[in-house]
């Protein structure tokens, strides 16, 4: 494989030639066989990192130690662990010939060179797919687990709404004594309503800056090591919903402040 054809996400060593696939021919004292995977599915599928045995029943009955020496970033052989074709064949004698085929062909005819491949090997059972569609694929399942997410956090978003409210609500209510108090010493209604205002602002604020701390935190490793752009647009809608959240509620708690009969409350008390 051309070392170009496909993007490395890491490499247990510096590789030969600048091409990670030379890291194929290297030998181990301990008898492992390297081996590249996809960085997605090391992670996920095989939960290996660089470095790591992959313990596998070997052809005599022994058990075959792969060790992990490269790690493709989004290819086409994810849940796959490719080896050089000298170790495959030491190890697998009577796997005969190849079942997977790689072919180069210019996008404008890709189409037609898949359509003659399929139509003089039918009796091979050769199937021809795309590296566009098996990517697509692969994402496919992804973006899925991506959406749920999503509705999850949408759904805890909502939640959280009603929680805010209800939280700033009852902080007036309780100190309805309170702000009594403050109303008959001279404070007019308006700035009770700035208080709270401010106190609920502050809440909010700070609840904000603890959630991009604490998801940041969390986020940082898979971002540093995937390498992907940072979603700066959904970023900055989620904060945006985030905070006419916050409004709405205090909103709510303001409309409170402004309808409570403080004075009586006083009296009562």
């Amino acid at each position: 494989m051309h070392a170009n054809r496909f993007s490395f996400a890491a490499t247990i060593a510096a590789p030969p030639e600048g091409n990670p696939w030379l890291l194929l021919n290297q030998t181990f004292d301990d008898g492992a066989v390297p081996v590249i995977g996809d960085a997605t599915s090391l992670t996920y599928v095989f939960h290996l990192a660089i470095g790591d045995d992959y313990v596998m029943p070997g052809p005599n009955g022994q058990p075959l130690r792969l060790r992990i020496v490269a790690a493709l970033r989004d290819s086409v052989l994810q849940s796959e662990l490719v080896m050089s074709d000298a170790q495959f064949t030491r190890l697998f004698p009577r796997n005969e010939g190849f079942r997977v085929f790689l072919v180069e062909a210019d996008p404008s005819r890709a189409a037609a060179v898949g359509a003659a491949f399929e139509e003089e090997l039918q009796d091979f059972g050769m199937d021809v797919q795309s590296t566009t569609e098996r990517l697509a694929s692969y994402h496919r399942v992804e973006n899925t687990y991506l959406t749920t997410f999503q509705a999850l956090g949408a759904l805890g978003l909502v939640l959280g709404t009603f929680g805010l409210g209800t939280v700033l609500l009852r902080n007036v209510l309780e100190r309805r004594r309170e702000l009594a108090l403050l109303r008959a010493t001279g404070y007019r209604r308006g700035h009770l309503v700035q208080m709270v205002i401010a106190e609920s602002a502050f809440m909010l604020a700070c609840g904000l800056v603890l959630g991009i701390g604490c998801a940041a935190v969390a986020i940082a490793p898979a971002y540093l090591a995937r390498a992907q752009a940072f979603p700066i647009l959904p970023t900055i809608g989620l904060l945006a919903a985030v905070l006419a959240a916050g409004f709405l509620s205090t909103l709510m708690a303001t409309r409170a402040v402004a309808a409570l009969p403080l004075l009586e409350a006083l009296k009562n008390e």
